[in-house]
Parts: structure tokens; sequence; C-alpha cells
């Protein structure tokens, strides 16, 4: 686990994963638009979301746990 949670692995997993796909638009700037407009309705985006937002999450952790573990 301790692997999975260094930058080295981390970064890529969010620029390609969190970001893909590139072209029109990534998937979570799409679904974060349609959270805001309340257009969230099928299982199906909210999944989508999901599967597009964990990489943020948990580099969020890595960088809270680095600047609050000093």
């Amino acid at each position: 686990m301790k692997n999975l949670l260094e930058y080295k692995f981390l970064i890529p997993i969010v620029l390609f994963l969190g970001f893909a796909p590139f072209y029109p638009q990534p998937h979570i700037v799409e679904k974060i638009r349609m959270l805001a407009a309340g257009n969230l309705n099928k299982s199906i985006d909210i999944f989508d979301l999901a599967w597009h937002a964990w990489p943020f999450l948990l580099l969020a952790y890595r960088i809270y746990r680095d600047l609050t573990h000093r």
C-alpha cells in the first residue's frame, strides 16, 4: 500500500485516469458541471464521476498526510 501512495505513481494516474479522455473535455470536468447544474441523475454518470475523481482524492490525501506529519 505504501508504494501505491508514492508521488511517482499518483501523479501519472491523476494525469491519465483523472483527466481521460482529453478531447473534447475531460469527463471529470463534464461531470462536475453536471453536478453543479443538478443534472447528475443517471447512475452511470455518478459512477463515472467517482471513477475519475478517486485519483484526485488519493493525491489530496497524500499531500495532506505529508503536510501534517512533518
